[in-house]
């Protein structure tokens, strides 16, 4: 077997093994880019390798298959680099003012160090760790951040995760004084602000989502009255649909931007969205296309582009930046 092989049964019986109802041929089809064909003989590797790999079939009579095995858990022992990149995604979060994500991950390295660190290992293990964490630096984010009250964070993910309703205090642009609402939160979108995604229960019912800032709720509550998430939602779908955070209905839209052939090369070192289409001009220019709302955040960013960059569409995001549009600035974002 080749190595490149032999990480690749790995990985499926880590698969097979992590997840509570196994894994299917057709996840390991999506999983590993490969055939049916190819995902049954994977299967059968693992079944020479593992002989207590077990087949079961769940609620739509689809084959699954689910592994529990003490050799796995020594074959599988955490390696200082990860335990060093775990650390480091630590540290980030810490310093994008996500101090609560960085807690709950802090406490998972702990968990991780007490199971999949072998005692004949431990202190050889440290001390590599505590090397390695030397040899390199942490990255950080500078500039500003919003602060996040813990408890408060701690409610709100707990009435997503529960489906239960939130009451809390909050006052839009449009209210002159604070007043107490009632939400169902379906989840929270994390940039340079967060907002609670969620459906407002205190206003005439309707299909449209509305964006909470986070950092504007006081006294979050956590009612007894229950919730049921539409069962089509994607909270990825539904964060694709802004250019950053923050999104209106009624501005999605294509957005068509235009980079000068000086800053194409440079332009094409960035995803401005996951689904953006990249056409190549005869000039050199660079053209940009996706479909989102949040014009306020395009502009934000495209300011940082000077005369570089040239709004095709939508027009309204054009007559946005029209005026901003500087031939000073020494550099590229």
């Amino acid at each position: 077997m080749s190595f490149e092989k032999g990480k690749q049964l790995l990985h499926l019986a880590l698969m097979a093994a992590s997840r509570s109802q196994g894994v299917s041929l057709k996840e390991i089809e999506a999983e590993f880019g490969v055939t049916y064909r190819t995902a049954q003989r994977m299967i059968e590797a693992l079944q020479s390798v593992f002989p207590d790999l077990s087949a079961v079939e769940d609620a739509d009579k689809r084959r699954r298959w689910t592994l529990r095995h003490e050799t796995l858990r020594r074959i599988t022992a955490v390696q200082t680099e990860e335990m060093a990149a775990l650390d480091q995604a630590i540290e980030l979060l810490a310093t994008q003012g996500l101090n609560v994500e960085a807690e709950r991950l802090h406490l998972l390295a702990e968990k991780v160090r007490a199971f999949l660190v072998p005692k004949d290992r431990q202190s050889s293990f440290e001390t590599d760790y505590e090397a390695l964490l030397e040899a390199q630096g942490f990255v950080a984010r500078p500039g500003p951040k919003p602060i996040a009250d813990a408890e408060a964070m701690k409610i709100v993910t707990e009435a997503i995760k529960a489906c239960r309703v939130l009451q809390i205090t909050y006052r839009s642009r449009n209210d002159n004084e604070p007043r107490r609402r009632q939400i169902a939160p379906y989840g929270i979108l994390i940039g340079l602000r967060r907002y609670v995604v969620a459906q407002a229960l205190d206003q005439p019912p309707d299909d449209r989502l509305r964006l909470y800032l986070f950092e504007s709720i006081a006294a979050p509550l956590l009612t007894d009255l229950s919730f049921e998430r539409p069962a089509g939602f994607n909270m990825q779908d539904f964060a694709k649909r802004a250019f950053g955070v923050f999104q209106r209905q009624e501005e999605y839209g294509e957005v068509i931007w235009k980079f000068a052939p000086e800053a194409a090369d440079h332009a094409r070192g960035f995803e401005f969205h996951p689904d953006q289409v990249l056409e190549l001009q005869p000039d050199g220019a660079l053209i940009v296309r996706f479909k989102a709302a949040g014009h306020l955040e395009m502009c934000w960013h495209l300011y940082a582009w000077g005369d570089k960059v040239e709004v095709l569409a939508p027009e309204a995001l054009r007559l946005l930046c029209q005026d901003f549009r500087r031939a000073d600035f020494p550099a590229l974002p």
